[in-house]
């Protein structure tokens, strides 16, 4: 059995299409496809329902997926506590961190974390899309991931295969430009009019955009919002609000210093903002003894 089978199987239940996961495996489809035949093979009975679009796991595959995720964590862990034990260089701090906390939250933390605590490591940090932290954990490519957390959106790190710690809170609200001449929001969720109102949304593959989904964000308003544009990045979602081109939802981490300095207003009362929490997450796998001293002195109650 080959580990890349494992890959293309978990590409394909995060895609949902053979061409879709095929082109970020960087293979053709039909090869694609004759791998995750050849996976089905080994196992012995098929993982997928190819009649549905997109792409469903059979009760074979829903068993199979953690079996997957945790063989593959496990392998990566394996290969890079490998290189660590030949490796004489300076022990490193991998961190994955969302694309706005690691702009926002993050420095001003690990300097708190610094004061506070001996860290001696070297520090690397990843700033991605929420979908692509969580694959840098199942894979062991990161030893902790910095997100933001809401208990109604589901991740693949609430699983007993993680543990998190709530290091910092923060709260998500509708902002928009200011209407000229005055403070009111060029745009709102209140708006009654007749013209639709241009949304400035999040991409499937970001966490916020999970969030505001699973809470239902955008149900109960007044305005008939319309998808203008989409990213999986608040600071761009952000700065095409402050243009004028829509009402986007952001954490406040990221448009205070803009709500203070007016270049952004509130879209909706303060009672529709969102409360979440920023959490540090790591495997339950024992981890090197730098990040093992860097946890518990999160847990300790150093992190906030």
């Amino acid at each position: 059995m080959d580990s890349a089978w494992l890959e293309d199987f978990l590409a394909l239940v995060d895609g949902g299409h053979f061409s879709r996961a095929a082109e970020q495996r960087g293979i053709t489809q039909p090869a694609f496809s004759r791998r995750v035949r050849a996976l089905e093979d080994w196992v012995g009975s098929p993982l997928f329902d190819r009649d549905s679009q997109p792409v469903s796991l059979t009760p074979a595959g829903i068993r199979f997926r953690p079996v997957a995720e945790e063989t593959l964590r496990r392998l990566y862990q394996g290969r890079e506590a490998a290189r660590e034990a030949g490796r004489a260089a300076a022990e490193t701090l991998r961190f994955a961190a969302t694309q706005a906390l690691s702009l926002t939250f993050f420095p001003h933390w690990l300097r708190t974390l610094e004061a506070r605590e001996s860290l001696s490591a070297t520090i690397h940090l990843t700033a991605a899309h929420m979908a692509a932290c969580e694959q840098a954990m199942l894979r062991g490519e990161a030893q902790f991931l910095l997100c933001h957390h809401h208990p109604a959106a589901a991740s693949f790190l609430m699983s007993d295969q993680f543990r998190g710690l709530p290091v910092g809170d923060d709260r998500l609200l509708p902002v928009s430009a200011p209407a000229p001449g005055g403070t009111a929001p060029l745009f709102s969720l209140s708006e009654t009019a007749d013209a639709p109102v241009p949304l400035l949304g999040f991409s499937g593959e970001s966490g916020i955009g999970r969030i505001l989904t699973a809470t239902r964000a955008m149900e109960g308003s007044a305005a008939r919002l319309t998808p203008s544009f989409t990213s999986h990045l608040a600071s761009v979602l952000v700065a095409m609000a402050r243009d004028g081109r829509g009402l986007a939802w952001a954490p406040m981490s990221l448009v205070a210093d803009d709500l203070a300095s007016g270049t952004l207003v509130r879209a909706a009362p303060p009672d529709r903002d969102i409360a979440i929490e920023i959490r540090l997450y790591r495997a339950r796998a024992r981890q090197s003894p730098p990040a093992e001293r860097l946890w518990a002195a999160v847990a300790g109650g150093c992190g906030g």
